[in-house]
């Protein structure tokens, strides 16, 4: 990779795929950590294993040719050769399988019980939220929030006033983004109302099935506020291309007073919580 182009991915917003990028997102929970670190540990088996493999094919083309090795071994086996190639990727397969099942395990445990719950209902082809947070009447109607979240079209940017393709990227920018409190654990249950979608957020390690007339659970918390993106990742038909999914982690603080305001409106409290993300930003800026 060029050097400008490390010196920009430095610079890149989290939890959005950018231009040069060759590895995983940033990890934003508990459970991404893991992979990230899994898919590195993995590598170091990967590649030596490859270039063995490769430079054995390489050597058996060059040393057996049909000019070199005129008469043809009639060798049947190699009692040795036989011991190593069936104990070695045993072995091998064993350092992968622990680390692997202890990541499958902390996927489906979570250290306590959820404090929030959302229901993500895939359409063709947007996202429907629903909150649930703990301890809330799911009776009374006045504390239930719940909205479609749609990608945003570009001729809605100026009229959203999400015009910073930088924040908003095209494809990945929505109009309603989930609104989600971070160093929470928070319970995913996901459905589909037609066909089979996926929730799926990289930077998160999240990616769940939404299966008409299924209820698919999972957990994660989330690091650090910010804007994270994710897509649809099953193939659902033809908008599956156009079905992002947009997170937005604030502080538990700030989510509680958009939960409050979501009650009466979604809209207001989405303009609240943005001009109080603006007022901060230029604080901090001010302050540099």
């Amino acid at each position: 990779m060029p050097a400008a182009a490390l010196a920009q991915d430095a610079d890149q917003p989290l939890g959005q795929p950018h231009d040069w990028q060759i590895g995983m997102q940033t990890a934003l929970s508990p459970v991404q950590h893991q992979m990230v670190w899994f898919n590195d540990y993995v590598l170091f088996f990967i590649i030596p294993i490859t270039a063995l493999v490769a430079g054995l094919l390489g050597w058996c083309i060059y040393r057996y040719s049909a000019a070199r090795n005129p008469v043809p071994s009639r060798t049947s086996h190699n009692t040795v050769i036989e011991v190593i190639w069936t104990v070695a990727p045993i072995l091998v397969l064993l350092c992968i399988a622990f680390p692997s099942f202890q990541i499958l395990t902390a996927q489906y445990n979570p250290p306590s019980d959820p404090e929030l719950t959302i229901k993500a209902t895939g359409y063709q082809w947007y996202w429907g939220y629903e909150y649930q947070p703990v301890g809330q009447d799911p009776a009374n109607e006045a504390q239930n929030v719940s909205f479609d979240s749609y990608m945003l079209h570009e001729e809605d940017r100026a009229d959203s006033g999400k015009t910073d393709m930088r924040t908003y990227p095209r494809l990945l920018a929505v109009d309603n983004e989930l609104v989600l409190p971070v160093g929470t654990v928070i319970r995913v249950i996901t459905t589909g109302a037609d066909v089979i979608h996926s929730w799926a957020m990289p930077s998160l390690g999240v990616k769940v099935d939404a299966v008409p007339g299924r209820l698919n659970e999972y957990w994660f918390s989330i690091d650090k506020p910010g804007l994270f993106y994710g897509q649809c990742s099953e193939l659902c038909g033809k908008d599956h291309a156009f079905m992002p999914i947009a997170v937005r982690a604030v502080e538990k603080d700030q989510f509680q007073r958009w939960l409050a305001a979501a009650g009466t409106s979604v809209d207001d409290a989405n303009k609240q919580l943005n001009a109080e993300l603006d007022s901060a930003k230029r604080v901090a800026l001010a302050g540099r």
